[in-house]
């Protein structure tokens, strides 16, 4: 298939045109459960919130704890913020990952079809390419996957994944590796593990709102493989309570710090 081809039938599944273009802004309400995956352990339940209007969004993720609050991302459309949450004021890793590899934000991908600014509903306005890249078995279901290039270069290899049968957008996952600095010796430095981040987004619970067919579940997923072998893994999983479009939205939310 050609990636138009997808898209096409990806953009009929979310809504007619008319449904799709009506649309100014967006916020999505919901339950958050945080999770430590591997470095750790535990989970806590929290409230999440997106708002979108064009491409400008906010992303919060939050929960009440001692050490750490959760996230808060904000793009105004081209510059980026992301929150300090731990009680000393630094960013977690997941916030500094973000904050180094913005694109998902001013694209913005990140979030999939919640946000208004969904690249795919302009792809030309973006000058994105996309490629396509076949099928691949995904928790033993065949999805379509097409590679998306931005047109601002980025070292992420950044894959969307859509269900055949629906061409609903299921999945999104962003992936780098990064050599670490040379050893003390040619051997020293051939041993050395790249460092290695993966996000991965997955889509679920489709509902009909408005005309347009949006997931109710995201399940959010960072992954941090360091050189010296320590592996951190942590998730949010969000439950949409609500999905209002074309909301006013104060401009304020979208102020870059």
């Amino acid at each position: 298939m050609k990636p138009g081809e997808v898209v096409a039938r990806h953009l009929d599944a979310l809504g007619s045109a008319q449904a799709r273009n009506s649309v100014k802004s967006r916020v999505v309400q919901g339950f958050a459960t945080y999770r430590i995956l591997a470095g750790g352990s535990g989970a806590i339940d929290g409230k999440s919130v997106v708002a979108s209007e064009g491409r400008k969004s906010n992303y919060l993720f939050k929960i009440n704890t001692n050490g750490y609050r959760g996230e808060q991302f904000i793009c105004d459309g081209d510059k980026v913020s992301i929150a300090a949450t731990y009680s000393d004021k630094s960013r977690s890793e997941f916030g500094d990952f973000i904050l180094g590899q913005d694109i998902m934000l001013r694209e913005p991908l990140f979030a999939g079809v919640w946000t208004t600014g969904w690249p795919l509903l302009d792809l030309d306005g973006h000058r994105a390419q996309l490629h396509y890249e076949g099928y691949k078995k995904v928790d033993g279901r065949d999805l379509i996957v097409l590679r998306f290039r931005p047109k601002r270069s980025t070292d992420l290899n950044i894959l969307l994944y859509f269900d055949p049968q629906t061409y609903r957008h299921v999945m999104t996952t962003y992936r780098v590796t990064q050599q670490t600095g040379l050893g003390s010796g040619e051997l020293d430095t051939a041993h050395r593990t790249p460092t290695r981040y993966d996000i991965e987004e997955c889509f679920s619970d489709f509902q009909t709102t408005d005309g347009l067919t949006l997931p109710f579940r995201y399940d959010l997923r960072f992954t941090e493989e360091l050189e010296t072998g320590f592996t951190k893994s942590v998730e949010w999983v969000v439950k949409a309570s609500s999905i209002t479009n074309n909301l006013t939205i104060d401009a304020r939310s979208f102020q870059v710090q």
